[in-house]
């Protein structure tokens, strides 16, 4: 049994950590699907790489395709259920980021596309990243599976 993979797995969270990873998820999903082909009325990668730039972001196609991809797969992940932890951790990233490089200087309020929305995705990202996939799982699975 590898104890590294069973840690990454390894979730003793119930329902509740289970409902937030798959809420998020979904939130997730539709924040990338905006970035990377424009769905739910977003801007497609070309205006999210000149979003970037003109935030001073170098490589901003780059760095588009890397957000969305973050935010859709990274989303995808927490429906499922699988790799949560590693998905979770990206996403804590990529809130970071968005939180430091785009929301601060506007306050607190999302009124004023303040820090408010981004700081509520990254708790709830660094939750499910200390406590797993919850329920109902990929990962639950895997490790009552095939980790004994």
């Amino acid at each position: 049994m590898n104890t590294w993979i069973k840690k990454i797995l390894i979730s003793r969270a119930g329902y509740g950590i289970m409902l937030s990873r798959i809420a998020i998820g979904i939130i997730f999903v539709a924040h990338g699907s905006q970035k990377l082909f424009g769905a739910f009325g977003g801007d497609g990668l070309s205006e999210t790489a000149m979003f970037l730039e003109s935030l001073g972001i170098s490589s901003s196609f780059f760095m588009a395709i890397l957000v969305g991809s973050t935010e859709f797969f990274g989303g995808l992940a927490l429906i499922i259920g699988l790799l949560v932890r590693p998905a979770a951790l990206a996403l804590v990233i990529a809130m970071l980021v968005a939180i430091f490089s785009v929301h601060i200087n506007n306050g607190l309020f999302l009124s004023n596309n303040g820090y408010e929305y981004a700081l509520a995705l990254l708790a709830v990202s660094l939750m499910i990243l200390i406590e797993g996939a919850g329920r109902w799982s990929f990962d639950r699975y895997i490790t009552q599976e095939y980790l004994k």
